[in-house]
């Protein structure tokens, strides 16, 4: 089959990170696989490198000073849909929403559901969901979410990760050294500084445990992202400051860096107040680190036993002090879990619903194999009724 699997970034934000690595394994499994997405801030490429056997079309997006958010959503969009032919690939399957609206008639994975109030984003998000002709989500609670909220029935194809590169990362006992040397003992989070991640509250849970041990310090990596969280950040700054905490925040890191980062920190905080999966997390627990997630139902059921949960941020505290206290509790556990979630088996079980979806239409359409999949509107949802116009995901 040939698949184009869409992305808007190649920034090293979760659903980029998912996409490549889906791209790499559907291409090591004999698969035709085009990754297209759109290059900012003039880049040519994806934040690593990516397998050769993955065709890469990067749509060039030029910035615009001062452009706010709906805008840059719309031509984001606009710009992708018309550098995107459709009709070159048997099966399209879009990562995100801007993506989703740029490719016309695709499968979709949604990542997680979340709320927006710019209006064009909102809209662009309502799209993204009730256009798609078949849908995939990363765990059963999204999945879920979905069902109750639109009427859609969606695939549920787990996540996966490289659980090798940060077991190796971790058996590193020289970068991990360098990483303590620079950085002494921290907790560490990834994604960046956001209210989607709920920093502020890892942030108020660090300052409870400097109380007790005021060595530690907080580290935060990545926070790519489209929108304007300036006056997030701008709380989260002023907050430390009169917590007298200086976080430390490093922004992009690079990709051979990044395990090395995880690997040498005493405990990963994931304080997310929503999520679909929890990528990062289960990065951190191949990696043999002790975690400490949001009580979500979507974590509970991918972690399970493998974590500790907490709800605020006197529980975030809480559970990381026992977790420093015991790191190595839940670390096998954690380690046995992330090897479970391989990029070969999702490949294989999205290759299994594209076959099933490129079935269906030729039943109906006679087509030959190699032609563009479009499903019967019978295969599609029709629930677009039940839509809430101000939610979608991220």
């Amino acid at each position: 089959m040939r698949i184009a699997l869409l992305s808007y970034s190649t920034k090293p934000r979760g659903g980029v990170v998912h996409t490549l690595a889906l791209a790499e394994a559907l291409a090591h499994a004999g698969e035709d696989v085009t990754v297209w997405t759109l290059g900012r801030d003039g880049d040519t490429g994806f934040f690593r490198r990516v397998d050769p056997r993955v065709t890469v079309r990067v749509v060039p997006f030029v910035s615009r000073d001062g452009e706010a958010v709906g805008p840059r959503i719309l031509r984001s969009i606009e710009t992708l849909r018309d550098a995107f032919d459709p009709r070159a690939y048997d099966i399209v399957h879009a990562q995100d929403c801007i993506s989703a609206n740029a490719a016309g008639e695709c499968v979709r994975t949604v990542h997680h559901i979340d709320r927006f109030t710019t209006p064009e984003l909102a809209a662009c998000h309502e799209r993204a969901i009730t256009d798609p002709f078949a849908h995939v989500c990363v765990s059963g609670a999204v999945a879920a979410e979905l069902r109750d909220g639109w009427g859609i029935d969606a695939t549920v194809i787990p996540n996966a990760v490289d659980a090798d590169r940060f077991e190796r990362a971790a058996a590193d006992s020289e970068g991990t050294r360098r990483w303590r040397g620079e950085l002494g003992r921290y907790v560490v989070a990834v994604g960046g500084i956001e209210p989607r991640k709920g920093t502020l509250d890892l942030l108020e849970a660090v300052a409870l445990l400097r109380k007790r041990d005021p060595e530690l310090r907080l580290v935060i990596v990545g926070g790519e992202t489209l929108f304007d969280y300036h006056d997030y950040r701008a709380r989260f700054d002023a907050r430390a400051a009169e917590l007298g905490v200086e976080p430390v925040v490093l922004g992009a890191v690079e990709h051979e860096e990044l395990p090395l980062a995880v690997a040498a920190a005493e405990a990963f905080g994931f304080p997310s107040t929503k999520e679909g999966f929890g990528l990062a997390a289960m990065e951190a627990l191949a990696a043999g680190v002790p975690v400490v997630t949001r009580d979500l139902p979507v974590l509970r059921e991918v972690f399970g036993s493998a974590v500790r949960f907490a709800r605020d941020s006197y529980g975030f505290a809480d559970a990381l002090a026992d977790a420093l206290s015991e790191p190595d509790c839940h670390r096998e556990r954690g380690r046995a879990l992330a090897r479970r979630y391989s990029w070969a088996s999702a490949a294989e079980r999205h290759r299994e619903l594209y076959r099933r979806l490129a079935g269906l239409a030729d039943e109906r359409h006679g087509h030959a194999v190699g032609s563009t999949t479009t499903l019967p509107s019978t295969a599609r949802s029709s629930s677009c009724a039940t839509a809430s116009p101000a939610r979608d995901s991220g």
